[in-house]
């Protein structure tokens, strides 16, 4: 895998904050001990301070906010204590389903080794606001807007509504293959169709908080390639 120039996914930068937009497949923090590459070391050859406020999915995309120093990750990480910050998502969804303001309020069980599930007992608070955007014939692009931040929250919460992110296997999500939306289509002998997405669905899109300044800030993050593509496809035969 290339990785990018650190400098060319900033969106935003001062003195204090920078916000990135996240390629997929890159790990926010050090998984484990001389792991592979990921937004903190890249963030650290750029600025020696960096720390990153926040998390994604590695598989996520999307609007990152790294402080410069200690001072600024105080004031962020409290701003996200706080849930001060506002994060929209975009996903694709498997089916058609209308969200009109839809929250979900169901708790979350970190059960050790990246797996949560859904707990009412032993959860922890989670909710989550879905809004739908766009109608396909077997898709809906949604509009996602935590409130909580759990591990998996937007994943787990779609996934109770049967409507789970396409590609997001650990959820029941189905990969999106273009035979399945395109009619007539034939695949050459002796091929495999590979899916459009190599990953789920999911990319932060915009996020909105206080900078260190006290200015307010909302940073956009255009979709990746592969999510855009995704979108364009959808367009032409599945809408």
């Amino acid at each position: 895998m290339k990785f990018p120039k650190f400098a060319d996914l900033i969106l935003f930068e001062d003195d204090d904050i920078i916000v990135v937009n996240k390629p997929p497949f890159i790990s926010s923090l050090d998984e484990r001990e001389g792991g592979e590459i990921n937004m903190l070391r890249l963030a650290k050859q750029y600025t020696d301070d960096a720390q990153i406020c926040h998390r994604l999915d590695k598989e996520t995309s999307g609007a990152l906010i790294i402080a410069k120093k200690p001072e600024a990750y105080r004031t962020v990480s409290m701003q996200f204590e706080r849930r001060k910050v506002k994060e929209v998502y975009h996903a694709v969804i498997d089916g058609t389903h209308v969200f009109d303001e839809l929250l979900i309020d169901l708790p979350i069980l970190n059960v050790g080794k990246g797996n949560v599930t859904i707990s009412r007992q032993e959860g922890k608070r989670a909710e989550t606001w879905f809004q739908s955007l766009k109608y396909y014939k077997h898709y809906t692009l949604v509009e996602c807007r935590p409130v909580t931040g759990r591990m998996h929250q937007i994943r787990i919460h779609l996934a109770t509504q049967r409507a789970s992110i396409a590609g997001d296997e650990m959820y029941k999500g189905q990969p999106v293959f273009l035979s399945k939306i395109k009619r007539k289509y034939i695949l050459g002998k002796d091929q495999e169709e590979l899916p459009i997405m190599k990953r789920f669905a999911l990319h932060a899109y915009e996020v909105s908080f206080k900078l260190p300044s006290g200015q307010d800030i909302t940073v956009h993050a255009p979709y990746p390639k592969d999510f855009e593509t995704l979108l364009k496809l959808l367009d032409k035969f599945d809408s």
